[in-house]
């Protein structure tokens, strides 16, 4: 058992040889990407819907409405700026 252990630390940790990523740097700038567009999807899911209902009953919340429903997509703008500030 113990002797499995060893074996299983010295293939994680890669003793002896060189360490690559598990993700590649483009893959894994892109799945930040979708991740955060996700997010902003599922927050403006709810946002939007709750703005809407706003506007219907008081035509004078449309302003409001509107800046609540694109602030989650400034996750979306950021998570771009940092894909292509940060160098490969």
């Amino acid at each position: 058992m113990i002797e499995n252990i060893a074996l299983l630390v010295n293939a994680v940790l890669q003793e002896g040889g060189t360490a690559a990523p598990a993700i590649p740097n483009k893959a894994a700038a892109a799945l930040a990407v979708g991740l955060a567009a996700l997010g902003s999807g599922y927050a403006e899911r709810g946002i939007g819907a709750a703005a809407v209902g706003a506007i219907a009953e008081d035509e004078s919340m449309f302003g409001r409405g509107l800046i609540l429903t694109v602030l989650p997509e400034t996750l979306v703008i950021l998570a771009l700026v940092v894909v292509f500030v940060v160098p490969n």
